[in-house]
Parts: structure tokens; C-alpha cells; sequence
């Protein structure tokens, strides 16, 4: 870029940055309901999201008292990914279990 002018450098580099916005990124949540247990809202907090067992049931008693808990914040597609991957443990376990995406 050492050819350029400066003031058309400035403008380039002005440009590139605006086009550079950062993706959108989604919070995952979990939905309580009367018959997925406890227990299993736990391992799948630890096995989808990576949660200590410490954070996993923190966030098992936030569902369970207020009707939903956020397991993460992720890009549209991990989230996308990893409601997909909640339901399917879900029924294979026979619960009803219900995860949703929307947007931070």
C-alpha cells in the first residue's frame, strides 16, 4: 500500500473496518418443564456447554425457579448446533426437554 496516498490509505482502511463487524452472536437457553429431571439438565449443561458441575447446577436452579437459563453466548451456527444436539439427547432420553436461540 506504500503506493497509495494517504488520504486514499485512510479511506481504505476507514472502509475495512465498517465491513469488519463483528457476527452476531446468540445466547442458547434452557426452558424448564414438569418432567426432564434435574440430573439431566445437569449432564447436559456439562456435556453440550462444558460447564463445571459448580456452574452446570447454578444454572439447573435458574431454570427450574425462573422458567429459563442461558447456557452460553455463540455464533448463530454453534448455537444452532448445539439446540439441535440438546433436543436430539433429549428425546433419545425421553424427556421433553426444550432449548432456543436468540439473538444478545
Amino acid at each position: 500500500m506504500a503506493d497509495y496516498h494517504p488520504d486514499l490509505r485512510e479511506d481504505l482502511e476507514a472502509n475495512i473496518e465498517e465491513d469488519l463487524d463483528e457476527p452476531a452472536m446468540y445466547k442458547v437457553l434452557l426452558h424448564n418443564d414438569d418432567y426432564t429431571t434435574m440430573e439431566f439438565v445437569v449432564e447436559i449443561l456439562q456435556k453440550v456447554f462444558h460447564k463445571s458441575p459448580t456452574e452446570a447446577t447454578r444454572i439447573m436452579l435458574l431454570v427450574h425457579k425462573s422458567g429459563t437459563g442461558v447456557c452460553g453466548l455463540f455464533s448463530a451456527e454453534v448455537a444452532e448446533t448445539k439446540v439441535e444436539l440438546v433436543h436430539h439427547l433429549a428425546r433419545k432420553n425421553g424427556f421433553p426437554l426444550q432449548c432456543s436461540m436468540e439473538e444478545a
